[in-house]
């Protein structure tokens, strides 16, 4: 199951479970739009694979189901 990650590796951005501008690599690392577009060329800087839209879980599964709190920064 997707973690969901709370925010964008790059710049801190909040990213909530239902939110359309995060993309993700195989891995989950987790990017808002404007960093995976205009920083990272929809690259991971982690691992090299391609970063697409992030699925979003109904939020009726979100509470059976949160999203991680754990947040990872690394900025770009």
């Amino acid at each position: 199951m997707l973690e969901l990650r709370p925010g964008c590796e790059c710049c801190d951005r909040d990213l909530p479970p239902d939110s359309a501008d995060a993309l993700i690599c195989s891995f989950e690392c987790t990017f808002c739009r404007d960093c995976a577009e205009a920083k990272l060329q929809l690259r991971c800087p982690n691992c090299g694979g391609e970063l697409v839209s992030r699925p979003r879980r109904p939020m009726g599964k979100l509470e059976r189901f949160p999203a991680t709190t754990s947040r990872t920064f690394k900025p770009c």
